[in-house]
């Protein structure tokens, strides 16, 4: 009794930053996708039995039933890195595009590199040809700016100049070039709905061929939108975690969802959140009789232990970085101490990290 109360006191303790730094070797930080998308590898976690496996991503179906179901987002990543040249000085610049303000006068909430030379009332070229051009009109924070893009043609047509001339918005972390490959390999298989500039990772490992087998073994797929931003990347500087504000992420939860979820919740099926997007999203849309309902807004919902989960049962996500948001879920999620002994194990077996990196299913 006396080791149960012991347990509980831990578990009630109010969680600071500091409880999440954990050594993290530069060599674990994954520069490039496994070479294919199902054979990343994968930890499993069982909290009920406090065990730990090593397995592949394709093994993830042995660990799923007919009539379970799985959540995915289907946010699709769009091309958001641009490179422009400043009107008369020529100096090259990075355009960052986070989202479209206005579809009629084509503005842009953006960020700039390096930002001191970008000024209101500038133009920047884009293109060889220069065919796209831009207006500052307003500067939002240090690094934000909102644009003005002028462009002679159709808004479908501006929309493809822009995914002509954006690449890839890899993470900062990742220091090379982008490659051709990263197009299609920084997008889940399942991406539909426009929107985001970061991929939702955990979706990543998905391939059509482990889609398939799930599919005729009965598991049930339900998708949600939540449109990733720069956010997700965002370091937390408090130490005090419940001073920490996230920033506002677009979600859709459909009724298709909803009435998959809500009937896998009546059958008590096991229910696994792909990513810790997909977490966000259902933990923003839950009513008050704990059931999915729908949703179309904005979530800034910050989850850390400790917390109690109402929708899921199940949850698929990459490894993440010290002291970040998505490591703060997956520890509310699993335990707080199972968590950060798996993340010590995953160092010592050389799993990788981050948004091209190696996967865990806690269940």
């Amino acid at each position: 009794m006396r080791q149960l109360y012991i347990c509980n006191l831990k578990k009630n303790k109010p969680m600071k930053l500091s409880h999440f730094s954990f050594e993290l070797p530069d060599e674990l930080l994954a520069e490039y996708p496994s070479e294919n998308r199902d054979e990343a590898r994968l930890m499993v976690l069982n909290r009920e039995k406090q065990t730990i496996e090593h397995k592949y991503f394709k093994d993830l179906i042995d660990y799923f039933e007919e009539e379970d179901v799985m959540i995915l987002n289907n946010t699709k990543v769009f091309p958001a890195r641009l490179f422009g040249n400043k009107e008369k000085t020529g100096a090259r610049i990075e355009v960052f595009l986070l989202r479209e303000l206005n579809s009629e006068q084509r503005l842009w909430d953006v960020l700039v590199d390096p930002a001191r030379k970008i000024r209101i009332g500038n133009k920047l070229y884009f293109g060889e040809d220069e065919s796209l051009v831009a207006e500052v009109i307003d500067n939002t924070t240090s690094r934000g700016r909102t644009l003005r893009f002028l462009f002679d043609g159709s808004y479908e047509e501006f929309r493809s100049k822009l995914n002509e001339l954006g690449q890839t918005p890899l993470p900062k972390y990742i220091k090379r070039e982008v490659e051709p490959e990263d197009e299609d390999r920084y997008q889940t298989i399942y991406a539909k709905n426009e929107g985001a500039v970061a991929a939702p990772t955990a979706g990543l490992h998905f391939s059509k061929h482990l889609l398939k087998r799930l599919e005729i073994k009965g598991i049930d797929f339900a998708e949600v939108t939540l449109h990733v931003g720069l956010g997700t990347f965002n370091p937390v500087e408090v130490e005090d975690l419940s001073k920490h504000k996230m920033d506002s992420e677009e979600i859709i939860v459909d009724k298709q969802a909803t009435q998959t979820i809500n009937k896998a919740l009546v059958g008590k099926r096991r229910i696994c959140a792909v990513g810790t997007t997909v977490m966000r999203s259902i933990e923003s849309s839950v009513s008050s009789s704990a059931t999915l309902n729908e949703f179309s807004g904005w979530t800034n919902k910050f989850i850390f232990p400790p917390y109690e989960f109402s929708i899921a049962n199940s949850m698929i996500t990459n490894f993440h970085t010290p002291k970040s948001t998505l490591l703060m879920m997956t520890a509310a999620f699993g335990g707080y101490d199972f968590v950060m002994k798996a993340y010590e194990e995953a160092v010592k077996e050389k799993y990788k990290f981050y948004s091209y990196g190696d996967a865990m299913l806690i269940l």
